[in-house]
C-alpha cells in the first residue's frame, strides 16, 4: 500500500518562532503607526541635543559644516552637509506633503467644500494669530524678520500624538488635525516662497517655469505614471535653486504634476492611483530617514540654565513661546467656532468645539518646520541658536500641554461625544448613522409586529417564492 506523503508545513525551529515572535512582528507594527515617525523624530533631536551638549560638540558642528559638491566642472553646486539637509532633502519631503495636500484637494477631506472649510479656516486662524503674537513682542526689532517661525505644526509629532491617545478622542478629531496639519505646510510654503526667498534671478525662474511647463503638457496629454515626471526632479530643483527662489519649493511645484487619477475611472476604486502610489513608497524615506536627519542636523545646540531662562525672558523666545503655545490654541479654536457660527464651514457630527480645543493645542508642536524657517529667517548664529532653543521648548510646552488636556478632558471608551438617544428623524442624518439609528421611514418592525408578506408576481416560480 502507497502511503501518501506528508504536505504539512515543516514545524519552525523554536528559536525562529521566539525571534519572530517576540521581536520581529512587534517591530513592524511599531513601523506601521504613526507613533514610530514621531519618536524616530524625537530620537533624532534628543540624540542631537545630547552630542552638542557633550565632548563632540566641536566635531558634530564640523561634521555638518563639510563642504560637498555635486555636479560637472562647471555646472556644480558647493554647500556644507546642513544645507544639503535643508535644500535637497526638505524638497523631497515637501514634495511628498504637497501629494498629500493633492489628494486631500482630489479624493480626500478637502474635495468637499463646508467639511473642507473649517479646517481651512481653523488652519488659517493657527497661522495668523501666533504670527501676530511674535510681531506683538518683536515688531520693528532686528528679529522681526522670525514671524513665520511659529506658523507651522509638525505632521510627524502630530499624528504621534494622536495615536497615542486614539482611544480618547473620536477619529475625526485625527482627520481634522491632519488636515489642519497639512494647510499650515501649505501655509509655510507659501510664507517661504513669498517673504523668504531673497535676490530672484529672473532667467534661472523661467528656465524654472519652462521645465514645469513641459512637466503640464505631459499631465495633459493624459501621460499616467509617475516615473517620466520624476526626469524633470533634478532639472526642475537645480533651476529654482539657482533662480533663489527657495529650493524646497520645486518639489512642492513637482507634486502638483503627479496624476491624482486613473486615465480609465472604472479601475479608480481598484488599483491605486500613481500620486497614492508615490506618496505610499516615499512616506516611510521621509518619516523614517529624511525628517529625523533634518532633525539630527539642525537640533544640536549647547543648552545651560541661562538659556533656558533666556528663552522666557528675551523678547524673541516669549515670541515663539508664546506664538506656538499660546497662539495655535487661540487661534484654531476661535477661527473653527466663527465658521461653524457663521456657516462658512460644518463641524463634522462627532466633534464639538472642544475636541477643537484638544487638537489646537497639540497643533502648537511647530517643530520641524519652525526649526526649518528660522535657518531661513535669521543669519546670526547667535540668534538662530536661540531661536532653536525657543522652538525646542515651544514644542515641548505644547505637547505637555496637549497630552494634559486629552488625558483630562479626553473622551474615555465607549463614551460618545454624540447623544444617540433620541429617535431618529425619517432621513437619517449623519449623526444617525453614526449612532447606527435608521431613519423613521426605514426603521425595522418592533418584535412581535405582523407584516404583511408580498404577493407573489403572476410569473414567479414556486422555488421564488
Amino acid at each position: 500500500m502507497q502511503t501518501q506523503p506528508d504536505r504539512r508545513r515543516p514545524a519552525r525551529p523554536p528559536a525562529r518562532w521566539f525571534r519572530e515572535r517576540w521581536f520581529i512582528r512587534p517591530v513592524q507594527d511599531f513601523l506601521r503607526t504613526e507613533v514610530a515617525g514621531g519618536a524616530m523624530l524625537l530620537g533624532a533631536a534628543l540624540l542631537a541635543l545630547a552630542v552638542a551638549n557633550s565632548e563632540l560638540a566641536s566635531e558634530y558642528r564640523e561634521f555638518w559644516g563639510t563642504e560637498l559638491t555635486l555636479g560637472l566642472s562647471g555646472l556644480s553646486i558647493s554647500l556644507n552637509l546642513q544645507h544639503w539637509v535643508n535644500d535637497l532633502l526638505m524638497a523631497i519631503f515637501f514634495f511628498v506633503v504637497a501629494m498629500e495636500i493633492k489628494r486631500e484637494l482630489v479624493v480626500g477631506e478637502l474635495r468637499h467644500p463646508r467639511l473642507a472649510a473649517l479646517p481651512v479656516m481653523a488652519a488659517l486662524g493657527g497661522m495668523v494669530v501666533p504670527a501676530g503674537i511674535y510681531l506683538l513682542f518683536n515688531a520693528g526689532t532686528d528679529v522681526g524678520r522670525g514671524w513665520g517661525i511659529p506658523m507651522a505644526t509638525d505632521i510627524a509629532f502630530a499624528a504621534g500624538m494622536m495615536a497615542l491617545f486614539s482611544k480618547r478622542i473620536p477619529a475625526a478629531l485625527k482627520t481634522f488635525l491632519l488636515t489642519l496639519a497639512v494647510v499650515d505646510d501649505l501655509g509655510a510654503i507659501a510664507v517661504i516662497a513669498v517673504y523668504y526667498s531673497e535676490g530672484v534671478d529672473l532667467t534661472a525662474l523661467a528656465l524654472a517655469g519652462a521645465v514645469f511647463a513641459i512637466g503640464a503638457v505631459m499631465l495633459l496629454a493624459g501621460v499616467s505614471r509617475a516615473w517620466p515626471f520624476l526626469l524633470l526632479a533634478p532639472f526642475l530643483w537645480v533651476a529654482t535653486f539657482e533662480s533663489g527662489v527657495h529650493a524646497t519649493i520645486a518639489g512642492v511645484a513637482l507634486a502638483t504634476l503627479i496624476p491624482a487619477r486613473l486615465r480609465d475611472p472604472g479601475d479608480y476604486d481598484e488599483r491605486p492611483t500613481p500620486l497614492s502610489a508615490l506618496e505610499h513608497r516615499l512616506h516611510p524615506l521621509t518619516s523614517f530617514v529624511i525628517v529625523p536627519v533634518f532633525a539630527f542636523a539642525n537640533a544640536g545646540v549647547s543648552l545651560d540654565v541661562g538659556d533656558l531662562g533666556e528663552a522666557f525672558s528675551d523678547r524673541l523666545g516669549l515670541g515663539i513661546i508664546g506664538g506656538l503655545v499660546v497662539g495655535k490654541l487661540l487661534g484654531i479654536t476661535a477661527f473653527a467656532w466663527f465658521a461653524q457660527r457663521t456657516g462658512i464651514g460644518q463641524l463634522h457630527p462627532s466633534l464639538r468645539i472642544r475636541h477643537i480645543a484638544l487638537a489646537a493645542a497639540v497643533a502648537g508642536i511647530g517643530f520641524t518646520v519652525s526649526l526649518f524657517i528660522t535657518e531661513l529667517a535669521f543669519d546670526s548664529v547667535e540668534v538662530i541658536d536661540a531661536a532653536r532653543v525657543a522652538v525646542l521648548l515651544a514644542s515641548l510646552a505644547a505637547a505637555c500641554v496637549g497630552a494634559l488636556l486629552l488625558l483630562v478632558f479626553g473622551e474615555s471608551r465607549g463614551r460618545s461625544p454624540i447623544r444617540c438617544g433620541r429617535p431618529a428623524a425619517a432621513t437619517p442624518s449623519p449623526s444617525d448613522r453614526l449612532c447606527g439609528r435608521r431613519g423613521s421611514a426605514t426603521r425595522r418592525p418592533p418584535p412581535g409586529a405582523t407584516t404583511a408578506k408580498r404577493a407573489p408576481s403572476p410569473g414567479a416560480r414556486k422555488e421564488d417564492v
